[in-house]
């Protein structure tokens, strides 16, 4: 054989390798830490809210659709009459603190977070742990699942949602976060019927 055919053949190899390479990636996503809290976030923030009002406003629907939404990085969307850029950020411990990822501290002020969680089969029994500080409200997959209307600080699992069903593949999580004053922060991981962190799950940061 000449050498010109094993250089065309060695060629063609390599390229279909990437290929392969680049759909694994497309199709993967990323791990939840060893707790498995979700660390990986799109976030839209900030927004003001009026001052001490958090408990009334986190029945307001300042986002269109915002059970629902389905943006990836770059997007850009309306809160109230502010326009706002959805963001990749990345949490530093097993909360993601809104004012570490925003470069400063924000007051009487909303975000929200967004997560597509990749589940490998159909989990059923799953329960949502969840934290904040302060009030929340948390939509799994078009519905909302979870409220909480008062001041608090953050912690693992504060409130907890039994009976949830993460559908084989991607399922949509959009966490609404409030916060009146000092600290800002929301922590979010599924447990199995046992309490332990669900096995098989990855995050992706785009529907």
């Amino acid at each position: 054989m000449s050498r010109l055919p094993v250089l065309l053949i060695g060629a063609t190899l390599l390229l279909s390798s990437c290929a392969m390479s680049d759909r694994s990636e497309d199709t993967g996503g990323m791990p939840l830490d060893k707790e498995g809290f979700i660390v990986d976030w799109l976030m839209l923030a900030p927004f003001a809210i009026p001052e001490s009002s958090g408990g009334d406003e986190i029945d307001k629907v300042q986002l269109t659709k915002e059970g629902s939404v389905t943006p990836k990085a770059g997007d850009t969307a309306k809160v109230g009459d502010k326009d706002g850029t959805w963001k990749a950020v990345k949490a530093k411990d097993y909360e993601l603190d809104f004012n570490v990822a925003l470069g400063g501290p924000h007051e009487d002020v909303l975000g929200y977070l967004v997560a597509y969680v990749v589940a490998d089969k159909e989990l059923t029994g799953v329960t949502a742990a969840i934290g904040s500080n302060d009030e929340s409200k948390l939509y799994l997959n078009g519905k909302e699942i979870y409220k909480f209307a008062e001041t608090r600080t953050i912690a693992k699992d504060t409130d907890k949602i039994p009976g949830l069903t993460l559908h084989k593949g991607v399922n949509t999580v959009v966490f609404k976060v409030i916060n009146e004053k000092n600290d800002w922060a929301a922590a979010l991981r599924f447990l199995d019927k046992e309490g332990k962190p669900v096995s098989g799950l990855s995050v992706k940061l785009a529907p």
